[in-house]
């Protein structure tokens, strides 16, 4: 869960146009009319070209800014396409992009708050770049897997939710950290539903002006923090219960493919190196292991899918991210009893030096994991 966000309206299905994060350095930017600069500073989002071919398209992102900021690319009705977040001032990033014909806007967000600078943008003529048929069964078994996350999330939170409605603190707090795991497997996806995602899992922190707080976080709170359950909370299971029985009945409807599914892995690793190990996505509750799981569970599943043709294109990434994957699995486990169960250590328990072992397991495998969506993609465009 990120602790800013684009206005609800931004937040929906990830569709034609799909990050692909840690992309090749193939010639310099603006040598290719695929290749689009993008210069952020805090007042002015440039693009250097506003209309494109389509097809695999690259995005070279410079903060010239004094403020953290972040690029999207959005759908004419503010639908997301893809992001990336928290480029430092004086950085660069690249995402390389799989686009269909139509319009689109570039969105640059200094200080990652509002609606960000907008640019308008088209791309052109021809159709999606082709793709290995094995990309295609990949996609379809991560469809299932985030609607099997989807389904086991249902009675996991009603359990959550009917121990709030009966006012019973223990029960409740018991029943939390579980119905959290499916979601957070497959935050990616969930996260592309916008209008959904800001009332089930933002942080006071990440609230736009006049938003009303419910979700898991603010019942968190009320459940460790203020140790009492009241009406309003009771409420707000129901609430939660109705949000995210719509996530389930719409996940189905979302668009993914390879190159998202490959950044969604990274995504997952961004969450956890900025909600998790810093202790801010479960703050009352210090259930942050048990997210941190989940979110690697997740990046973990979209890799092993893509990797048949991930290991043909870069042998030597697939090498490095199952060796770094093993490694943070491994660091977890000491944090549980049972490699079975996520009953892990309350984070506050965790001190500063551990916590750096995990911040650096996290950065070991996110470098090679920002390369992914680039070795699916080289023999396929």
């Amino acid at each position: 869960m990120r602790a800013a966000r684009l206005s609800v309206l931004t937040f929906t299905a990830v569709a034609a146009l799909t990050a692909v994060t840690g992309c090749t350095e193939k010639g310099s930017s603006g040598d290719s009319d695929r290749v689009i600069d993008v210069t952020a500073t805090d007042s002015k989002c440039e693009v250097s070209k506003k209309e494109f071919p389509a097809g695999h398209v690259e995005l070279a992102i410079e903060n010239k800014g004094s403020k953290v900021t972040e690029v999207y690319v959005l759908f004419p009705d503010d639908r997301i396409v893809t992001e990336r977040e928290n480029i430092g001032p004086g950085t660069k990033q690249k995402v390389t992009a799989e686009v269909k014909a139509g319009d689109y806007t570039i969105a640059c967000k200094p200080g990652m708050k509002g609606d960000g600078i907008r640019q308008e943008v088209k791309a052109t003529g021809g159709s999606a770049a082709k793709r290995d048929p094995r990309l295609d069964s990949a996609v379809a078994a991560y469809r299932k897997y985030a609607q099997e996350q989807a389904d086991a999330t249902l009675p996991l939170a009603k359990t959550f939710a009917a121990a709030v409605k009966a006012g019973d603190l223990e029960a409740a707090k018991k029943a939390y950290a579980p119905s959290r795991i499916g979601w957070e497997r497959t935050e990616p996806v969930a996260e592309s539903f916008g209008d959904i995602d800001p009332k089930v899992d933002v942080r006071a922190d990440g609230l736009e002006g006049g938003q009303k707080w419910t979700g898991w976080h603010r019942l968190e709170k009320s459940l460790w923090q203020d140790k009492k359950i009241t009406a309003e909370d009771k409420t707000l299971a129901d609430q939660l219960i109705t949000d995210l029985t719509d996530w389930q009945n719409r996940v189905g409807k979302a668009d993914i493919t390879p190159t998202s599914m490959a950044n969604g892995a990274k995504e997952l690793l961004d969450e956890v190196a900025t909600g998790k190990v810093t202790g801010e996505e479960e703050r009352y509750s210090h259930t942050d292991l048990v997210d941190f799981k989940a979110n690697v569970e997740g990046a973990e599943k979209s890799y092993e899918l893509l990797k048949p043709v991930a290991q043909e294109n870069d042998a030597a990434l697939v090498t490095e991210l199952d060796k770094q994957f093993a490694a943070l699995d491994t660091l977890l486990d000491k944090y549980r009893a049972d490699k079975t169960s996520y009953d892990f250590t309350s984070y506050d328990k965790v001190g500063d030096a551990e916590r750096k072992q995990l911040s650096d397991g996290v950065n070991a495998l996110a470098e090679p994991l920002s390369k992914l969506a680039a070795a699916v993609v080289t023999k396929s465009s």
